[in-house]
């Protein structure tokens, strides 16, 4: 947890990262924090840190292009924010761990976007420098009436089933606003004009600096959104940017992609399959998700009033926050090969979240916009999907972890009698 004698924002809300970054600073020289921009990291950041350097006041930017070892200095852990500003930053920071002697916590490094001439960089860090991604604030980091279940205890098999009362309006207003720590305390008349500052911030800002048009990136922003927690092919995406050249708007699509991806605000999430298991017959095409549903439903123009009629949409939209909830959960759990996908076979068999551990142990999720779309015939189609991949013996599929419905609307947290869980995503926590 963050020190009491460190630079602590006030105000500052205890994320779920917090316990992971002070076992990281333990552990190695340096640490890396990157993110999507207005994610939380400065804040987080700062509330591990005794000093700071922050490359955008223009004082700090100047002395690091001068000398990068001029912003490394500093009461430990120091905090050095925006680094990819000066991707030499990079390497001088190994070099200064390295001086040290791999001295534990001497450095913070926060960036919104993978650096400039990243090619420049020499030295990958390996053994001194350790990595952390952090998305938007999970429903249990924002709201503190959330929570409840451990997501990490299911894979032990601990539940407990619990009381969650949300609603259909509940869930659009979560995804109209999403997890901008700078909104958990607004009312949403303010809080909901955070998402389209941050796609102008990066249109306008973001995008540009990275030597890419806006506008061009604005337009496959709205195609994404438009295509939400699906697998558009890129001719698909290319058609409802309104670009006429198919081929050229192709080869556009997959640059601006890159760009997105570059900045933290899409990430891919791939198909998955056993390790074991023939991938020719399942699908791996990864699909896109935005890194926070309020920038989806805000592309589309979307209200808490507006998705109450158009329930397909959010479920979307809720699908995205799921996503981004679980890889939260995933990202500080013990292991080096932790996953999250999805799963799609040939004969149509899926599930919308597939999550293995490096141990091997695997579950299967559906997301679902409210418990009442949790019957019979759903739970058959999730339990065909554990039974389809551990039927043949010789492909040594283990029997998963557990089998899970996230409902938006719902009233409680339990477990079905064919041993499938319920639970309100409201009722998560790490």
């Amino acid at each position: 947890m963050p020190k009491q004698d460190s630079l602590t924002p006030a105000g500052y809300r205890p994320r779920i990262v917090d316990g992971r970054i002070d076992k990281l600073l333990k552990s190695f020289g340096g640490l890396e924090i990157t993110g999507a921009k207005w994610c939380g990291k400065t804040w987080t950041a700062l509330a591990h840190a005794m000093s700071y350097d922050s490359l955008m006041e223009a004082t700090a930017l100047d002395a690091a292009r001068t000398d990068p070892n001029l912003v490394l200095m500093g009461d430990e852990p120091h905090l050095i924010d925006e680094w990819q500003e000066v991707p030499a930053i990079w390497d001088a920071a190994r070099n200064h761990i390295d001086r040290n002697a791999n001295r534990k916590g001497e450095l913070i490094l926060t960036g919104s976007a993978r650096p400039k001439d990243e090619g420049k960089i020499r030295h990958s860090g390996t053994g001194r420098i350790a990595r952390l991604h952090m998305r938007p604030m999970a429903l249990c980091e924002s709201d503190p009436a959330c929570g409840g279940i451990s997501f990490a205890s299911l894979f032990d098999g601990e539940f407990i089933p619990v009381l969650k009362k949300t609603t259909v309006l509940d869930v659009a207003r979560w995804c109209c606003r999403g997890g901008w720590p700078s909104i958990v305390d607004l009312d949403d008349e303010f809080a909901l004009e955070t998402p389209s500052e941050y796609v102008k911030s990066i249109v306008d800002v973001s995008v540009p600096s990275l030597g890419k048009n806006g506008d061009t990136a604005l337009r496959l922003m709205r195609a994404l959104a438009f295509n939400v927690a699906q697998a558009p092919t890129l001719a698909t995406l290319a058609k409802d940017m309104g670009d006429g050249d198919a081929k050229a708007a192709q080869n556009t699509v997959t640059g601006y992609l890159e760009v997105l991806e570059e900045l933290y605000v899409v990430e891919k999430l791939p198909g998955w399959a056993p390790a074991l298991r023939s991938k020719k017959r399942v699908r791996t095409k990864p699909k896109r998700y935005f890194v926070d549903p309020s920038i989806p439903a805000s592309l589309i123009g979307a209200s808490p009033q507006t998705l109450m009629r158009d329930t397909q949409t959010l479920g979307n939209l809720f699908e995205t926050l799921v996503v981004r909830d679980i890889r939260t959960y995933v990202s500080v759990m013990p292991g080096v090969a932790n996953k999250v996908g999805y799963y799609h076979d040939e004969k149509g068999v899926e599930a919308d979240i597939v999550v293995e551990l490096s141990d091997g142990r695997w579950a299967a999720i559906e997301v679902k916009l409210s418990e009442d779309k949790v019957d019979d015939d759903a739970a058959t189609k999730l339990l065909h999907v554990a039974s389809k991949l551990t039927s043949n013996p010789r492909e040594q599929v283990r029997p998963p972890a557990f089998l899970a419905f996230v409902v938006g609307k719902g009233s409680r947290a339990y477990r079905r009698s064919d041993g499938i869980y319920v639970v309100p995503v409201a009722g998560l926590q790490q």
